[in-house]
């Protein structure tokens, strides 16, 4: 077993190359084998800090550590508010063997690490969202066969999924290109980095406001809401821009012939996406949800028994 040298999974970037390429070959082992591993974190406990709500997180996680042998996991809502998250983190440490944190705001999983005693996973926060794409990965990869040398298009807004496929498809060699409305572009810094990554492994990171010129050639094609949880404020003025940004047939068709489709879920249909591209044959959504709960194991096993 390869341990995270890191000891947390704050960010994409918290994996090293080799732990990345062993963390999806974990993943489909896990799949295929679950009964080897039935027993391997017998007795290891989660706390689930959720800010926000969750289906496939919380449920993949729960089921996880159970089908890993596990005992109980506690779920507990925002967190910051009665006592410092550095206090938090001290108390859970002496309680479990793992904090996993879907926050709002990066710096509270960064403080969470900081502080505590045993793992922490970034579950989701405003900037990077490390396990949806660990799954989205291997997903794809089982799916076409590889990695390296594919190209991937995001059609949406530059946010945490952006943020962390440009960050870990990039290391794997994928081709990476985003189209966006003007003003919603990924955090520059992170495209640097992305960029960075992506001329060591042979692949590149495009940008550009034309959904059409991201999907020309494209192997999958990826979207995500328009509104993000905590934006929902924002939801007619980012629908009156991303209109022209919905993925339907008319755009998969520019992409190469049978190019999957992808989203991370929930979705709206007939915003961001059509029902048709949902329900096509293409169609891999329901294979990355499945493929968060064995990324999620191999995660956990790296993270905890990784140390033993």
């Amino acid at each position: 077993m390869v341990p995270v040298t890191a000891g947390h999974l704050r960010r994409d970037q918290d994996l090293t190359g080799p732990e990345l390429r062993h963390l999806l070959d974990l993943t489909h082992d896990v799949k295929a084998n679950p009964a080897r591993y039935s027993d391997s974190l017998r007795g290891r406990q989660l706390a689930l800090l959720f800010e926000k709500p969750s289906l496939r997180t919380r449920l993949t996680f729960e089921v996880a550590i159970s089908h890993l042998g596990g005992g109980s996991v506690a779920t507990i809502g925002p967190i910051g508010e009665r006592e410092p998250v550095k206090d938090v983190a001290r108390n859970l440490a002496r309680w479990v063997d793992c904090i996993v944190a879907r926050t709002f705001e990066q710096q509270t999983v960064d403080d969470l690490a900081h502080w505590s005693g045993v793992p922490v996973i970034n579950a989701l926060s405003d900037l990077y969202h490390p396990c949806q794409i660990f799954a989205d990965a291997a997903a794809l990869e089982a799916r076409l066969g590889r990695l390296a040398g594919l190209k991937l298009a995001f059609i949406g807004d530059g946010n945490n999924i952006a943020h962390s496929l440009m960050i870990t498809l990039s290391r794997l060699g994928v081709n990476f290109a985003i189209a966006n409305p003007p003003g919603y572009d990924p955090k520059p810094d992170i495209v640097t980095e992305a960029r960075r990554h992506a001329a060591a492994h042979g692949a590149t990171v495009a940008l550009t406001h034309e959904a059409e010129e991201a999907v020309r050639g494209a192997d999958a094609v990826y979207t995500d809401v328009w509104a993000s949880m905590g934006q929902e404020h924002e939801a007619y003025q980012r629908n009156v821009h991303f209109e022209p940004y919905r993925v339907d047939e008319a755009l998969m068709n520019k992409a190469k012939k049978n190019a999957v489709f992808m989203h991370c879920l929930p979705a709206k249909r007939g915003q961001e996406t059509t029902d048709g591209v949902m329900e096509s044959r293409n169609s891999i959504v329901f294979d990355q949800a499945e493929y968060r709960l064995h990324a999620q194991k191999a995660l956990l096993l790296m993270l905890l028994r990784g140390k033993d």
